[in-house]
Formats: structure tokens, sequence, C-alpha cells
């Protein structure tokens, strides 16, 4: 009976002392290194593991090694990623979302943030949420510009004939269709290879995106057109609810926490990569955005006729930026 107290009691003290399996929350998304998503997704790892006790840890996956926009987003549904950043593909999941497909609907930053108030969170994000997806946070991909490798793009009609990547967005497509382009929808890692190969003549992106996949290194041109601003999402699916509520709560203020963060370094790289991409022979011009503006208009009106209840929100979007 004694030795059997002592082996207990051995047993109990090096289960104590034994280290806790670690519980690892993956985080995947398809920017590459030093985009403002990997920049964006760091900061919100580093803010979480120092808050959270162990045997949790947040652990990053850039570069689409967890799987492009599409096959995260099924992760997600599926429970075999904690965590992605969807983008444009958030259309794809809710006609609404579509919204954020509009050319020059979102003004500014401070623009956004109003939006995010007064029509993200009490509209959009129970939308993804019926469908599988817990919305943490707001951060951002950026404003989109356009670059490709057959000449300057100043006005819409530049465009015609441009076979140009998009991402899997339907309302993006359109708007490129009506500026006379040839979009087609492909995965961010399969991008750089099609402009080098000719398969692509362009492609449209934020500029932390073009700078973050080397994209200068391919394309002669970039045309600042500010196109569209895109919001990305800090997603969760299922594997989310299962974990403690106090592990829950961590992880959303570290989410909240960051978008400062990813909106401030944002608009720095936004001042800082126009030099980066022209460094390697990337030639810039400016647009005339007015003439995108009015070639716009058959989008809006499309998208307010095929969306259910989609006149009202941009009516309260362009409300929100009038004195902007």
């Amino acid at each position: 009976m004694v030795l059997l107290r002592v082996f207990s009691l051995a047993l109990a003290l090096a289960l104590l002392s034994a280290p806790l399996q670690a519980r690892e929350i993956t985080f995947g998304h398809v920017g590459g290194p030093d985009s403002l998503f990997a920049d964006s997704a760091e900061h919100f790892a580093a803010l979480a593991n120092e808050r959270l006790p162990e045997p949790y840890r947040v652990e990053v996956y850039g570069s689409s090694q967890l799987g492009n926009d599409q096959e995260l987003l099924q992760r997600l549904r599926l429970g075999t990623v904690d965590f992605a950043l969807p983008s444009t593909i958030m259309s794809s999941v809710a006609d609404e979302f579509g919204i954020f497909e509009l050319p020059y609907l979102v003004k500014n930053r401070e623009h956004m943030a109003r939006i995010e108030e007064e029509i993200f969170w009490p509209t959009l994000a129970p939308i993804a949420e019926q469908n599988g997806y817990r919305i943490l946070a707001v951060w951002e991909n950026g404003f989109r510009h356009i670059t490709n490798n057959r000449r300057a793009i100043e006005r819409p009609e530049d465009l015609r004939g441009i076979k140009l990547r998009t991402p899997r967005g339907a309302w993006r497509v359109r708007m490129f269709e009506e500026y006379g382009a040839e979009p087609s929808p492909m995965a961010l890692s399969e991008v750089f290879m099609a402009l080098q190969t000719g398969v692509m003549d362009g492609q449209e992106n934020p500029l932390a995106q073009i700078a973050g996949q080397r994209f200068q290194e391919v394309q002669r041109y970039l045309s600042l057109t500010g196109h569209v601003y895109t919001p990305a999402y800090i997603a969760a699916g299922r594997r989310f609810e299962r974990l403690p509520e106090e592990i829950q709560e961590i992880l959303i203020q570290a989410a909240v926490d960051t978008q400062e963060f990813v909106y401030s370094h944002a608009a720095e790289l936004d001042r800082d990569l126009i030099g980066v991409i022209e460094s390697a022979g990337t030639q810039v011009n400016e647009v005339d955005t007015n003439a995108f503006i009015d070639a716009s208009q058959p989008v809006y009106e499309a998208f307010a006729r095929e969306v259910s209840g989609s006149q009202e929100l941009i009516d309260r979007i362009m409300a929100l930026g009038e004195d902007l």
C-alpha cells in the first residue's frame, strides 16, 4: 500500500511538471512576405501570444501555404483552420458583400471607419455569420490599382482587349467587362507566373499586394486608378466556437486592437511603395478618375437591380462620405 501511494504521488508530480500539449491556433492568408496581409497577421499573432495562456499559441501561415482564399474559406467551415483573412472572396459567400466591389464607393479610410460602424457590423457581419463565418475585426486589403504589360491606362477605353487577372468576385469581373477589359478570376498564388508567361497581360491589386507579390518585376506599367477599396476580414470558422470563452475574448480583442496598426501601416505603404515599384523599372501614371467614375454607373445600376436592398446600402454609404 505504501509503495502504491508513493507511485501515485510520483505519477501526479510528473503530470504536473510535464509541459502542456500545445494548442496551435492556425491563421492562413494569401499575402506574400512583407505584404500588408503578412504584417497585419504577424502583428495580431504577437499581440495574441502575449496575452494567451499556455498551451495556446497563434501561428501564421502566409503565401497561400494553407490554400488559396476559396480553400481557406472551406477549411474554416470544415474546422481545419482557425483563422483566415478573406477580402474580395466574401462577395462569393453573400451577395451583399459585393457592395465593396463597387468602384469609387469608399473615399478613404475615415469613410471606411464610418461604414464599418454604421453598415458592416449591423448588416454585413450577421450575414457572414449566417453563412458560417464569424468576423472578429475589419482590417484592410486596400485601394486597388492596375498593372499591365501592354500600355499605360489613363481612361477606361485603354483597357480594351487587355487580359486582366481579377480575384474571385463577380462584380469585379462585371466592372472590368464594362470598362472593356477581358477579366479572368485566378488565385493570387498563380498570378506571377501568368504575368511572366503572358497568359495574363495585367492584374489589379493594392500597392502592398503588388509589391509583396513582386509583380513589378514582370509588369511594365502601374496606373494609379484607385478603382476599388477592399476591406479584409479576420474570419473564424467552426473551430473558434470550440475554444474556451476566455480564449475567444483574448483573440477578438487582439483582432480589434490590430486594426489601428493595419490602417496606419497601410497608409505608410501607400506612400512608400510607389517608389519601390518605380525603382524596378515600372512606369507609373495617374488616370482620369472622372472618366472611370462615369464608366462605372452601369455597374451600380446592375448591382442595385440584382442585389435586394442594395440601393439603400449604396445611398447610406454615400451619405456617410458626403463631408469627406
